[in-house]
């Protein structure tokens, strides 16, 4: 159980590491004139990236919780094996379509800049 807690603060940390990085990066590399007009923001990019990763990880991690429950209730009762299996698969298919469709989401919003 500590570990788990100990994951959780390195990610938040990152996180918080990672907004004042590009907090701070956009103040101390900002020039003035010609220079700064020439260049072109490419946060989306950034935000795409972060965004497909928290979605993949919870995608992944609600896969990972069904797939655990559904064994540790087949383990329990491997009668009702199944029903069991029959009871998790549109719940699974969901959440992946769901994944899926952020992943498209996100290359559009590549592509699309």
């Amino acid at each position: 159980m500590k570990k788990k807690g100990f994951v959780w603060r390195m990610v938040a940390t990152l996180f918080v590491v990672l907004v004042l990085v590009s907090i701070t990066g956009t103040v101390a590399f900002a020039q003035g004139g010609e220079a700064a007009a020439a260049q072109k923001p490419v946060w989306h990019y950034f935000g795409a990236a972060l965004g497909l990763g928290l979605v993949v990880f919870g995608a992944a991690s609600g896969i990972g919780r069904f797939a655990a429950a559904a064994a540790e209730g087949i383990a329990r009762q491997p009668a009702a094996a199944a029903q069991i299996s029959g009871a998790i698969s549109l719940p699974l298919f969901l959440l992946e379509g769901v994944a899926i469709i952020a992943e498209v989401v996100v290359l559009l919003i590549v592509l699309t800049k």
